[in-house]
Formats: structure tokens, sequence, C-alpha cells
């Protein structure tokens, strides 16, 4: 599965979101992806609740495309303090 048809998925399902996707481990490996996720949808909302948004986001592809994903969320204020 293409990294941008990804981020495209998440970011159409998410209000307002930014995704990065990325191989985390590298080209070697098609199905172990890192996400990271900014959005002020997740304003609010506890850590499980806010990547249970993206897993709702990604529709089933989490069984089929993706083996597993390492997933970063944050506010876009908390990913300001993050990036500083």
């Amino acid at each position: 599965m293409d990294l941008s048809e990804i981020e495209s998925l998440i970011e159409d399902a998410i209000p307002d979101s930014d995704a990065t996707v990325t191989r985390a481990r590298g080209d070697h490996d098609d199905d172990h992806l890192a996400a990271t996720v900014v959005s002020p949808a997740f304003e609010g909302e506890r850590l499980v609740a806010q990547h249970e948004m993206v897993y709702d986001a990604l529709d089933g592809r989490m069984t089929t495309d993706i083996h597993a994903l390492e997933l970063s969320t944050y506010t876009p204020e908390e990913y300001d303090e993050y990036e500083n």
C-alpha cells in the first residue's frame, strides 16, 4: 500500500489533520509503518481514543495491508511543543 494513500485515508477521516506515514524499518519492510498525526480533533481526547480515531480511519487495513503501526498523535499545540 502506498504511503500517500494511507496519509490520505487518515486526513480524509480526521478533521483538519496532517498525517505523515513512513516505513518504520526502512524501505525493505512494507507492512511495518510509523505515523505521526496532528489534529485539533484530538483536543480533550484520551490517547486511546486518539489512536482509535486513526485505526478507524484505516478501515480494516490494519489486518490486511498494514502489519504494525507505530503511532504518535498530537494536537497542534502539543506538536508545536514537541517540535521545539
